[in-house]
C-alpha cells in the first residue's frame, strides 16, 4: 500500500491522546456528509418538479408548433402543408385558430382565448386525460361543443350540466363599420360546455377549445390559420423533424419546439436549480471549515511522529501528502455516506411520498416529487472533492513546514 495512504488511515481509525480530536474528525465527516445529501436531495426534488411541469405541459403543448414569422395568422393557398403530412416521422398535424374573446354565463363573463382545433388535437395531445369534469367532446354530428379551463369554469362558475343555460362567445366582427351598437360590432354564438380540464394555470385560465369550424366562423379568420402544431412518432427526436420542417416552410415561418415555446419557463426552472445548488455548496464549504480543524489538530498532535519521519528521510511533500490524504479521506466518507443517504431518502420519497406539499389536494400531487438523475450525482461528488482537497490542502502546506522547523529546531 502506498505509504500516505497507509499512515493516514491509521491517523483515521486510530484513537488519539486527545479525544476530541476523534470527535472533530467524525463530525467533520457527518457535516460532509449531511452537505452532500442535501445536495442530492435539493437536486433531485428540482428535477421532480421539472418533470412534473414538462408532464402537465406536454399535454396540452404540440411537439413542434408553426407559426408566421409576420403578422399573426397566415394563408393555408401558399403553405406547404402537404409536403409537412407526407413526412415519416410526422404523426399528427393539428391547424389551430387562436384569439381572444368574452364569454358570459349566466350573469359572469370572462375574457378568453378561444383555441379552434381540428379532431386531431385530441390524439396529439394527453388533453384527455386531464379531464377534471364530464368529457373531452368538441363535437356530435353538427353540434358543436367546448372544453373549458378550469380556472375559467371556476371564475364563471359553470355548471356543464346545466342544458338550458349555454356559453355566449363574443368575438368583435372585423368588417363591423361602428364599434357603437354592440349587434353591429360583436358576433355572437352560443355554445354548451361539454368538459372541464385541469392542466396548469396558465392553460386552464386562458383557454377555452372549441371545433375550427366554430372558431373560423365567430372569430371571421376565413380559412387562415394563426398556426399548425405537429405531434411528431414515438421514439422519434422532435429537434430531427423541427429541421427537417424548418427547410421546407422557408423564412416567412417559424417552428418551435416544446423548450423554445415555454423558453422562459424552462430557463428560470434551470437558474434555480443551479442558483439553490450554489447557495448548498456554500454552506457545504463552512462544513468542511470542521476538517482543517481536524487535520490542523491531528498535525499538532502528530508533531512527534514528523519530527521521525523526517529525520528517517521522510521530505516535506511526503508529509504534506500523508495529512492532505487524511483530509481526503475524511471528505471522501463523508461523501460516499452522504450520496448513500440522499438515495435513499430519495428513493423512498419516490416510492411512498414520505414528506407531503400540505396543500390539501389542490394540487395535481400530494408529495414533494422526485426524480434522480445520475449526472447530479458525478456533479455533487466533483464539487464536494473539490471543496475537501481545498480544505485538506491549506493545513497541510502551511502546518507541516511550520511543524518541520520546530523539528529541525530540537535536532540541533
Amino acid at each position: 500500500m502506498n505509504l500516505p495512504f497507509f499512515i493516514a488511515k491509521r491517523y483515521l481509525i486510530s484513537k488519539k491522546s486527545q479525544r476530541a480530536i476523534n470527535i472533530i474528525s467524525w463530525v467533520s465527516v457527518f457535516g460532509v456528509m449531511i452537505g452532500t445529501a442535501a445536495l442530492i436531495i435539493v437536486l433531485s426534488v428540482f428535477n421532480g418538479f421539472e418533470t412534473l411541469i414538462l408532464r402537465l405541459y406536454n399535454s396540452f403543448d404540440p411537439d413542434l408548433k408553426i407559426s408566421a414569422v409576420h403578422g399573426k395568422s397566415f394563408s393555408l393557398d401558399h403553405f406547404p402543408l402537404k409536403k409537412i403530412e407526407q413526412l415519416n416521422d410526422i404523426a399528427y398535424v393539428t391547424k389551430v385558430v387562436e384569439e381572444n374573446a368574452l364569454v358570459k354565463y349566466r350573469d359572469k363573463q370572462y375574457i378568453v382565448t378561444i383555441k379552434g382545433v381540428s379532431d386531431e388535437f385530441e390524439h396529439m395531445t394527453g388533453i384527455d386525460s386531464m379531464m377534471a369534469d364530464g368529457e373531452f367532446l368538441l363535437h356530435r354530428g353538427d353540434t358543436d361543443f367546448a372544453v373549458v379551463g378550469g380556472g375559467i369554469a371556476y371564475n364563471l362558475q359553470l355548471n356543464i350540466h346545466d342544458v338550458f343555460s349555454p356559453l355566449e362567445i363574443y368575438a368583435p366582427r372585423k368588417s363591423a363599420s361602428s364599434l357603437v351598437n354592440p349587434e353591429e360590432a360583436f358576433n355572437r354564438r352560443y355554445l354548451s360546455a361539454s368538459g372541464v380540464f385541469s392542466v396548469q394555470q396558465e392553460f386552464d385560465t386562458k383557454y377555452i377549445l372549441v371545433p375550427l369550424r366554430f372558431a373560423d366562423e365567430v372569430l371571421e379568420y376565413n380559412s387562415r390559420l394563426t398556426g399548425i402544431e405537429i405531434g411528431v412518432k414515438k421514439n422519434v427526436v422532435a429537434e430531427d423533424v423541427q429541421q427537417q420542417v424548418n427547410k421546407i416552410i422557408g423564412p416567412e415561418y417559424m417552428v418551435r419546439n416544446r423548450y423554445q415555446q415555454h423558453e422562459l419557463v424552462y430557463k428560470i426552472m434551470k437558474s434555480e436549480k443551479w442558483a439553490v445548488f450554489l447557495i448548498l455548496t456554500f454552506i457545504l464549504i463552512i462544513a468542511t471549515f470542521n476538517v482543517i480543524s481536524s487535520l490542523t489538530m491531528l498535525v499538532i498532535e502528530k508533531k512527534k511522529d514528523i519530527s521521525i519521519l523526517h529525520s528517517m528521510g521522510a521530505d516535506s511533500s511526503l508529509l504534506r501528502r500523508i495529512f492532505l490524504t487524511e483530509g481526503m479521506y475524511i471528505t471522501g466518507l463523508g461523501a460516499f455516506f452522504g450520496l448513500i443517504l440522499g438515495f435513499i431518502i430519495c428513493y423512498f420519497q419516490q416510492l411512498y411520498g414520505l414528506i407531503k406539499l400540505g396543500n390539501d389536494g389542490s394540487f395535481v400531487i400530494d408529495a414533494y416529487p422526485v426524480h434522480m438523475q445520475a449526472m447530479d450525482f458525478v456533479y455533487v461528488l466533483a464539487t464536494v472533492f473539490v471543496i475537501g482537497l481545498i480544505a485538506a490542502w491549506y493545513p497541510s502546506k502551511r502546518l507541516i513546514g511550520k511543524t518541520e522547523v520546530i523539528a529541525a529546531m530540537k535536532e540541533e
